[in-house]
């Protein structure tokens, strides 16, 4: 009844390395340490991930007006397609901080975004316009740069391979557990013969979680060779499909960042992956598994959340009707909190898709909770209260709607809503 990840794992057809991360693909190394950002010593603040060359990069960011100063940063950095041409380039670092956001701070904000990347450049050894950055905290206060002084040096003396769990976790704000993925793919059959390929990465993300993006950072690598252009349009649709089908609390971030970055160290003297071709299918195949895994940890582990909720909707007249019944649903706080108290009650369901804005008519409608009848043609079902009650005991609650509509479909993840998420919001500032 719930979908896991090893069912995803069938569904796009790669396999999941264990304990794999960020830096589990040939040519990258990853560090995390505690520079200062935050008073507690024991907790980790800073993240750096490496690539041994200069590698092909691309992001895709928040579409917050108030958007922080490392993503305006970062949106110049990646720019070498020209305007237009979408936020890819070259690059060799990323560094990431928690503690503080540098949202909100002006001119100021930026040339601490800019004093960052020149301080990372000096210890890695490149360009200060190869280094990308990215902060999260609390908005509206200035970054500190003594932190990155001392910590990017010992984070870069520490990076290694193994090294993707501790970047992991320094990237964490109100998260209650790292976020990690990798998978391989093999290049058997389709040009890149003797191949494995691997997709790898991090992300960040607990409460503040709507597209676009969410409250996110996430860093994906590979070592499978793709122009950088290229990378842009995989990671665009990868998001579209996994970071941007996620919703905690339906609040949109300033500091949403997502990076890819790609080696080629896997195949080194082999051409770039072309698109279209059976091997660049196999790639975006793996980028949408890690993406998708990563984005369903983020909603799983929602502020205060005690289930991850998985809304499936068909039957739709078009996919912009899909993305907003399943999304209102998911966001509707009636049916969060439904999910908490485990109670199948399936008229709050219908009453966000009424109000969704897509176009149906409710006596075609169907809803099923963890694969059980609870309205057919617009009216209620008789159902066990107590077998209901019972299913509401999965870790993945899955609530499926059909519009009888149309053809289109799409699935939205979030969580439900418990007492804790107000009191994380509530005291986040002390």
């Amino acid at each position: 009844m719930s979908i896991t990840n090893d069912d995803y794992a069938q569904r796009f057809g790669c396999a999941y390395v264990e304990d794999g991360g960020v830096a589990t693909a040939q040519g990258f190394a990853a560090a995390g340490v505690h520079a200062g950002f935050r008073a507690d010593p024991d907790r980790l603040d800073l993240a750096l991930v490496v690539a041994d060359e200069p590698s092909a990069a691309a992001g895709v960011f928040t579409t917050n007006v108030f958007c922080a100063a490392p993503v305006q940063v970062c949106r110049e950095r990646l720019s070498e397609g020209g305007v237009g041409a979408g936020a890819y380039g070259t690059a060799r670092a990323v560094v990431i901080n928690s503690g503080c956001a540098n949202a909100a701070t002006g001119e100021i904000g930026r040339e601490a975004a800019r004093e960052t990347a020149r301080i990372t450049a000096d210890a890695v050894g490149c360009t200060s316009d190869e280094v990308l950055v990215a902060s999260t905290g609390v908005i509206g206060v200035h970054l500190p740069l003594e932190p990155f002084a001392s910590g990017v040096p010992a984070a870069f003396a520490r990076a290694s391979r193994a090294g993707g769990a501790s970047a992991a976790r320094a990237i964490m704000t109100t998260d209650t557990h790292p976020k990690e993925c990798a998978v391989t793919f093999s290049g058997e059959g389709v040009g890149y013969e003797g191949a494995t390929f691997t997709v790898g990465g991090m992300a960040k993300g607990s409460g503040m979680i709507m597209p676009n993006m969410a409250t996110m950072i996430a860093v994906i690598t590979t070592d499978a060779p793709v122009a950088a252009p290229d990378l842009h349009a995989a990671l665009s649709r990868a998001v579209n499909a996994s970071f941007n089908k996620i919703t905690v609390d339906s609040d949109t971030s300033t500091n949403d960042s997502c990076f890819i970055l790609s080696s080629g160290a896997a195949a080194p003297a082999a051409p770039p992956l072309e698109p279209g071709s059976a091997a660049f299918a196999r790639f975006e195949e793996a980028l949408a598994q890690v993406c998708v895994t990563l984005a369903r940890a983020m909603a799983t582990d929602g502020e205060g959340a005690t289930r991850l909720v998985t809304v499936n909707v068909r039957g739709a007249a078009s996919e912009d009707d899909a993305d907003a019944a399943a999304r209102t649903v998911a966001n509707s706080p009636l049916t969060k909190t439904a999910v908490y108290g485990r109670d199948a009650n399936w008229g709050r369901i219908a009453a966000a898709l009424g109000r969704s804005g897509a176009r149906f008519a409710q006596e075609n409608v169907d809803i099923d909770i963890m694969g059980m009848p609870v309205c057919r043609g617009g009216l209620t079902v008789e159902f066990d209260e107590d077998e209901a009650l019972a299913r509401f005991e999965e870790p993945e609650i899955v609530i499926d709607a059909d519009l009888g509509e149309g053809a289109c479909a799409t699935t939205v993840w979030t969580c439900d809503f418990s007492h804790e998420y107000v009191s994380i919001n509530g005291d986040y500032r002390s």
